[in-house]
């Protein structure tokens, strides 16, 4: 077999691949609760029963992150008004479940950073956060845990947390950004204030922002 049949053999193998991945997310994404959608305002109650059923929401909700490409998943972003949320903040962290979460404490070191979500399509936002944190709540069985967190990983759970309580990132924005997010969703397109900058300087590169 020749050099030239291998590359094509590769190259159609990785096109295959990605569309797996395409279709895949979609129909993940056709599971999560939209823009426009009132649960996404509304606040969740707290989780009273721990056992198999839960154990099951919560499968069913990494299947769904994972698939949609997301770091996160709040379980109101399913339509489901219960205080559980899922997220996995990096490759080689292991998806985590956080029932009933409290945020315990936040440094009064902030960041801002570019945040997408997964019920808010083809739009980002800047949006600043306290960079470390701890909270509190319980794992899948019903024991407490406490998490201490920082960088991306304590902008996830603030992200999903924010979810239980009927806040998304448009009500953290600056007011242009969240303009111009709102006017994207309403027409079907697609804003991040990246795309906005003209000239970047080489010392303010952002980070391709993360969906939750």
């Amino acid at each position: 077999m020749s050099e030239e049949v291998r590359t094509e053999e590769r190259e159609a193998e990785e096109r295959r691949l990605e569309l797996e991945m395409v279709e895949r997310r979609e129909a993940a994404l056709a599971h999560v609760v939209k823009f426009g959608d009132p649960v996404l305002k509304s606040k969740a109650s707290p989780v009273s029963n721990f056992g198999p059923e839960l154990r099951a929401e919560v499968e069913r909700m990494v299947a769904i992150m994972r698939d949609g490409l997301g770091i996160g998943l709040a379980a109101t972003q399913l339509g489901a008004l219960r205080r559980l949320l899922v997220f996995q903040a990096g490759p080689e962290s292991e998806p985590t479940a956080l029932v009933n979460p409290e945020v315990e404490w936040l440094s009064d070191e902030y960041a801002v950073a570019e945040e997408g979500c997964l019920s808010l399509p083809r739009v980002t936002m800047d949006v600043e956060r306290p960079l470390y944190a701890r909270f509190s709540g319980r794992d899948v069985e019903g024991e407490p845990i406490v998490l201490e967190a920082a960088g991306l990983e304590a902008r996830v759970l603030q992200h999903e947390i924010d979810h239980l309580d009927g806040v998304l990132i448009l009500d953290r924005t600056p007011r242009e950004q969240r303009k111009a997010a709102l006017r994207a969703l309403r027409e079907g397109s697609s804003y991040s204030p990246s795309s906005e900058e003209e000239i970047v300087d080489e010392d303010e590169l952002r980070e391709p922002p993360a969906e939750a």
